[in-house]
């Protein structure tokens, strides 16, 4: 073959290899094997990016169809919501319950609109010729209103209502009792006086049968059968029983006690003149102690010098291996792992210019913060910031928070029965607001009586007489 055949043959093949990879008929890597090596290393490059970009669609393009999936069941599970409350005779409802005025707001959760209001204190003049005529209680009735209640007398501390939606079961400090009263006829069905000379918080169980109500002077907490309105067990606590939560299957029952908390005596040098402060895990069978804690003693051994074992509200991871918990004169909470029984992180927020200013013995009952709820997925948490008037939205993982609500002395957080809102008692303006987990921001609010304290989800009748 002649040199300029050659040639001509070498231009030819160059030029069907060309035209082949324009067209696509031969694969970016035949190139090279066609003698075009720096085509080769351009295709690639162009090659590796192709793909790059496929698999961003096929990411893109499964992120979209997993996000319609959700949305599509959240879609079924809200039409087979509606559909069931549309056949139950009951409503969600919201129990708020006002200390110094001694009623009850029922609220409708959908835009916050009051249902009805109830006198929790239909029998206040009897209780109050008893008292009077009984130095000790007489004593005592007047220091819980100086000390405790702000110069006020406190009437709601606490309010469930039943699985039934019949009835409302009320903790009334002052008076030192827990009532049933009928929602039907608004009248008392049983009382049960509380030993001691103070009822404070309570917890449900999961079935409805049973009641827990927190002795203040007493060292312990009184079950009550809800059916008979009676004491049928105790459980030993510390000085001020305060906060008790059942685990989700009923079995366990979680309490903490807070000692002295209406003393001067805050300056952390006085710490141990508070009382006995534990955090114990209960069998909610035989009401024995499976596991009593003194936190302030256990962060002290893993690092964090100057805490109080002081146990406020407390929030319990879904799995029920975490807890976390607000301390008297702690602005944040603690992660705590409960099978290891040692803390995680301390999560710190902010202070306002007027909480940065006070002595701790200007907190209100040492409380720095009160209030603490996590959302149903346990990815959020939602925080009362007392004396900084705030409330708080926080990330479980990274502790990254949203304050995107304010008001007077915020005292209690829920969580809304559909899980996507924490509630929050405003107790310095009377007012109650929706905060979206979500975003962190105030979604609504309504004006309710006289300091309200803790708010419960709960049912009601739909026939209910309104008020």
């Amino acid at each position: 073959m002649s040199e300029g055949a050659g040639m001509l043959k070498g231009h030819r093949s160059a030029l069907v290899v060309l035209v082949a990879l324009v067209v696509g008929w031969l694969p970016a890597g035949a190139a090279s094997a066609a003698g075009t090596p720096s085509t080769a290393k351009v295709s690639a490059k162009q090659q590796a990016a192709a793909k790059q970009r496929a698999a961003a669609r096929k990411k893109a393009l499964a992120k979209k169809r997993a996000a319609a999936r959700k949305k599509a069941l959240a879609k079924k599970q809200a039409a087979a919501e509606a559909k069931r409350k549309a056949a139950s005779p009951l409503r969600d409802a919201l129990f708020v319950g006002n200390n110094w005025d001694g009623t009850i707001d029922v609220v409708d959760p959908d835009g916050l609109r009051r249902i009805t209001r109830i006198n929790a204190i239909p029998d206040i003049e009897q209780r109050k010729a008893e008292i009077a005529a009984n130095p000790v209680r007489l004593g005592y009735f007047l220091l819980i209103g100086q000390l405790i209640g702000e110069g006020h007398d406190q009437f709601v501390d606490d309010v469930f209502s039943s699985h039934d939606g019949r009835f409302i079961y009320i903790s009334r400090p002052s008076l030192a009792d827990v009532v049933a009263i009928e929602l039907a006829t608004r009248k008392i069905v049983w009382r049960v006086p509380v030993e001691g000379n103070r009822a404070d918080h309570m917890a449900i169980s999961p079935d409805g049968t049973r009641l827990l109500v927190s002795a203040s002077t007493a060292r312990k907490v009184h079950v009550i059968d809800t059916a008979a309105g009676k004491i049928v067990a105790n459980i030993d606590s510390g000085d001020q029983p305060h906060e008790s939560n059942y685990s989700a299957d009923g079995k366990l029952i979680f309490h903490a006690s807070i000692g002295t908390v209406y003393t001067p005596a805050d300056d952390y040098a006085l710490d141990a003149a508070k009382g006995d402060r534990f955090f114990e895990v209960i069998d909610a069978t035989t009401y024995k102690v499976i596991k009593r804690l003194d936190i302030g003693k256990i962060l002290r051994t893993f690092g964090f010098p100057g805490m109080s074992s002081a146990v406020r509200p407390m929030a319990i991871s879904p799995d029920e291996r975490y807890a976390y918990f607000q301390l008297s004169f702690l602005h944040g909470f603690v992660e705590f792992d409960l099978k290891e029984n040692r803390p995680l992180r301390i999560a710190t927020l902010p202070l306002s210019e007027s909480a940065a200013g006070k002595s701790r013995e200007e907190y209100l009952l040492d409380s720095a913060h009160h209030g603490l709820a996590m959302n149903r997925a346990g990815t959020k948490l939602c925080v009362a910031g007392t004396m900084s008037d705030y409330a708080a939205i926080v990330d479980r993982q990274t502790f990254a928070y949203t304050i995107g609500s304010h008001g007077l002395k915020p005292y209690w957080a829920t969580t809304s029965a559909d899980g996507n809102s924490c509630v929050v008692s405003y107790s310095g303006d009377d007012r109650v607001a929706l905060i979206s987990y979500e975003t962190g921001k105030e979604t609504a609010s309504i004006p309710v009586g006289d300091h309200p304290q803790r708010v419960r989800v709960g049912v009601v009748r739909k026939d209910m007489p309104a008020g």
